[in-house]
């Protein structure tokens, strides 16, 4: 009998191809777990379960009184990892700190284009090209930011995946080398997890950082194998193909549950799907008619469709859970009798338009065709005639960003840092249209109520300028606010570790597999 212990592989049956490796170049969540969450590391953390920020790559910081100065200490002995591509010859200091951050805010950076019209929608959308007046190395462990003004939420953003620390070292040899475009595909990093190969949508393949600061995984190899249909999902989960998956259809929750071999996790979900409409063309820059327009979506006929009851109706921005719901905002009824007339009150008759339907699940909406289905039924008996588009994920993700997109586009988000200041700010700030605003919408009033509430420290009074924002925001319906939806995974029965996140993260540092 052979004495060699077996390596343990965990697969995880993901339910998208990654957009890239560098997670400062995307927000998407399938791109943040194959790089972010394996590869990469942040200053910060998210305590697993939690949105509490706590001690990463840096181990303790200290703030000033203005709080515009955060210095903090790097924990000292962190190793990048060593791949078939790169091999360090030191360990992580305050250049690799520096690099990071200025890269993505600083437009003279040699790497700020090093991806064709790279965007840093992330650190855009977070403010930090306006909000960091410098970043400095102090000595080899401690580097010092410098802001413009306080930021309440900014110890939160740095634990963010598009804040991950890059090894300089790493990207001077590929600048060296004429490989820089390289970066976007062999990643490395101070992570779990050491990349190892990518086979385009179909699987990627990562294993142990056995010098992990965080202590090395229990698992020996981690396998990403991307399966976009969520029925295919299941039968592979099933059958032992895989030991964990996302999104399943909301039909097969029962039967998972009744399964022995099965155990499903769930817990509400810090997300909203929402249809923006673009608020710079007509007829939807007038808000009476995108008001009109909601009255006409039957949420609770998609909730029953595509959750299976396993959502609620949206009606603000911003998930039930966050601190700072407003309770007290009324939405717009489903009314069909109504919604015609004010449509005609508005002046807009025989109207035509597009509803964009993502490709692929996620937690927020986990069908968008059916979604965009229902929909188009309703549209259609208040005389509104529905044209169903939809493109490849990450295709879709860049086009709808577009300025002069037309139509509404159906997307949604996971909250990535647990501060309200991630929805109302990151997708509906001025600062984020042609980014993550894909309303395209910059309504002064709400914006000046996001902006003093970012930089106001008392909670109670960020609570009372959110409360506002969400009444403007109810007020002037730049989207149709569908659902907010039960998180759900599914994983097979020795499957242990996992930790379900709040904010649909998808993390497997510490998972194991029992024998």
């Amino acid at each position: 009998m052979s004495s060699a212990v077996s390596a343990k592989t965990f697969v995880y049956c993901s339910e998208a191809s990654p957009e890239g490796f560098d997670p400062g170049l995307y927000t998407g969540g399938q791109t943040f777990d194959a790089a972010a969450h394996t590869v990469y590391s942040t200053l910060l953390e998210f305590e697993p379960g939690t949105t509490n920020p706590v001690a990463g790559l840096a181990e303790s910081w200290e703030i000033s009184e203005d709080g515009t100065v955060y210095t903090f200490k790097l924990r000292p002995g962190v190793k990048f990892q060593t791949t078939e591509f790169f091999t360090p010859t030191r360990e992580l200091n305050a250049d690799d700190v520096v690099f990071s951050i200025d890269r993505q805010i600083n437009k003279n950076n040699a790497w700020n284009q090093y991806v064709a019209g790279a965007s840093w929608e992330y650190a855009a959308g977070m403010g930090f090209p306006e909000l960091i007046k410098s970043v400095e190395k102090v000595d080899d462990l401690t580097v010092k930011f410098t802001l413009n003004r306080s930021e309440a939420p900014f110890l939160a953003n740095l634990a963010m995946p598009f804040a991950s620390i890059m090894s300089k070292e790493y990207t001077d040899k590929l600048a060296t080398d004429g490989k820089m475009e390289q970066l976007n595909q062999m990643p490395v990093g101070t992570g779990p997890f050491t990349f190892v190969g990518y086979q385009q949508d179909a699987v990627i393949r990562y294993k142990k950082n056995a010098d992990y600061w965080g202590g090395a995984p229990k698992i020996d190899d981690l396998v990403f194998a991307i399966t976009t249909d969520a029925a295919v999902r299941y039968q592979k989960l099933k059958a032992g193909e895989c030991h964990l998956m996302p999104y399943p259809n909301a039909a097969d929750v029962e039967a998972m549950k009744a399964d022995p071999a099965l155990t499903v996790i769930e817990q509400e979900g810090l997300n909203v799907a929402y249809l923006a409409y673009n608020t710079t063309q007509a007829p939807f820059d007038k808000p009476e008619v995108r008001k009109a327009l909601n009255k006409a979506i039957n949420k609770e006929a998609i909730v029953s469709s595509v959750f299976q009851g396993m959502a609620t109706p949206a009606k603000n921005p911003i998930p039930p859970t966050m601190w700072s719901y407003n309770e007290a905002t009324v939405d717009d009824a489903y009314d069909l009798d109504a919604a015609k007339k004010e449509l005609e009150a508005a002046g807009v008759k025989d109207l035509s338009m597009k509803i964009w339907a993502m490709p692929v699940s996620r937690p927020y909406m986990l069908n968008a065709r059916r979604a965009a289905e229902i929909m188009q039924d309703d549209f259609a008996k208040i005389g509104v005639k529905v044209e169903i588009v939809s493109y490849e994920w990450a295709e879709y993700l860049d086009r709808s960003k577009a300025k002069d997109r037309d139509g509404a586009a159906m997307l949604g988000w996971t909250g990535d840092n647990g501060d309200p200041d991630n929805f109302l700010d990151t997708l509906l700030g001025c600062e984020a249209v042609g980014g993550n605003n894909r309303a395209q919408w910059c309504n002064k009033e709400f914006d000046a109520l996001v902006k003093k509430a970012k930089v106001t420290s008392d909670k109670a009074e960020r609570t009372k300028l959110y409360e506002e924002a969400q009444i403007v925001f109810k007020r002037e319906a730049p989207w149709a606010t569908l659902d907010h939806s039960l998180a759900v995974v599914p994983m097979r029965k020795e499957v242990t570790g996992f930790v379900q996140s709040p904010l649909g993260d998808f993390t497997f540092e510490n998972v194991d597999i029992a024998e």
